[in-house]
């Protein structure tokens, strides 16, 4: 197995099209062609990582946070901890791939694992994602139908939610009459002709578009195929941020902030108080997601859980909702559970291992005395 076919997999869950269009996402350190030996999974990279990576044997690390953000001017490999790093890698041909917000934003990704973590039932997007979908329609003769849907398919398009290979069909009628230089699939040139005709309707992400065109034109019977793409504002289902679920049992509040405390495994938490003195529906965003503490509210939420909030936040928030601040390393660390167990199972009977890593990467830390 390659890293290619490593970086496709998590890709198809986390699509670095779904990613902030500045995120630094995918491919950070080294190369898709390496034959991987063993992997090893982190929230983020530091010499710690990389040395555990290279005792268990590991060619390939995967991590949450881009080790590369901001560009960077020079390698001093004396001086600068991250040059250091980049060195190992390469000393070691050890490929850095990373998913970050295309990884928050997926289903099953940072937010849903950290929701489910404490033990919320069914669980949706808190803000579905909008803007970032095409309806693309194409025509197409009856007989083709199956092959050009199939290419289209096979290509990414026609995702709704849970179901796949969705799409829309109309029968109709088209006409043409090709130039003296035309060479018609159907009927003569510089003759006025009309066909049976499918109306294809597919939705595509964003992301996917090109790929599906072109897709679409290689097994398209005519020369000069008559399509439309049309830009959506549809609420997109299979991508939002944060997560909003419902406990199994109310909790109070005292009881819910020693929940999320235990099950985080934080060592302090940092709240306001809301409205309610009982905590049922829970809305969270693994990481930085202050800014969604209205769409919390707007949900209904009782609480909110996630990390970095500020002062201002905590005081406009205060008797709306239950704001906790949990931590931002315990908030998206929960997700790493979940990509190891993915990974295991895509080099299941492959002779190749897939380790979490073992210590902590938070740089937090507390005084107590």
């Amino acid at each position: 197995m390659y890293g290619s076919e490593v970086i496709k997999y998590l890709e198809e869950w986390a699509p670095p099209g779904a990613a902030w269009k500045d995120d630094n996402v995918g491919l950070q350190v080294g190369s898709e062609d390496v034959k991987i030996k063993n992997i090893l999974i982190a929230l983020e990279l530091n010499q710690k990582v990389i040395a555990q990576a290279i005792k268990k044997d590991c060619n390939f690390i995967f991590t949450h946070h881009p080790f590369i953000f901001t560009p960077l001017k020079k390698l001093n490999f004396q001086n600068d901890p991250k040059a250091a790093s980049i060195k190992d890698l390469i000393k070691n041909d050890i490929t850095l791939y990373s998913a970050h917000t295309n990884l928050d934003f997926a289903k099953d990704g940072v937010s849903f694992e950290l929701a489910k973590k404490l033990h919320l039932k069914n669980i949706q997007f808190l803000v579905n994602e909008e803007s970032n979908q095409y309806k693309l329609v194409v025509f197409v003769p009856m007989e083709d139908v199956e092959i050009v849907s199939e290419a289209i398919f096979n290509a990414g398009g026609g995702i709704i939610g849970e179901y796949k290979k969705c799409s829309s069909q109309i029968i109709g009628e088209g006409t043409f009459e090709g130039s003296e230089n035309s060479n018609p699939q159907f009927g003569k040139k510089q003759n006025f002709e009309t066909v049976v005709e499918v109306r294809l309707e597919v939705l595509v992400h964003s992301w996917k578009i090109d790929s599906v065109i072109r897709a679409m034109l290689s097994v398209h019977p005519y020369e000069e195929p008559a399509y439309d793409i049309y830009l959506l504002n549809n609420k997109n289902s299979n991508y939002g941020y944060g997560a909003v679920g419902n406990l199994e049992k109310p909790m109070k509040v005292d009881q819910f902030l020693s929940h999320v405390k235990s099950m985080l495994g934080a060592e302090a938490l940092r709240f306001t108080h809301g409205n309610t003195r009982k905590i049922k529906k829970v809305a969270v965003c693994g990481g930085s997601g202050a800014d969604m503490v209205n769409s919390a509210i707007a949900s209904g939420a009782d609480a909110f859980i996630t990390a970095d909030i500020k002062y201002h936040t905590f005081q406009d928030a205060e008797n709306n909702i239950l704001l906790i601040d949990a931590g931002h390393y315990e908030t998206e660390v929960q997700v790493l559970t979940t990509v190891r167990k993915k990974l295991s199972d895509l080099v299941k009977n492959r002779n190749i291992k897939v380790f979490k890593y073992n210590g902590s990467t938070n740089p937090v830390r507390f005084y107590n005395n």
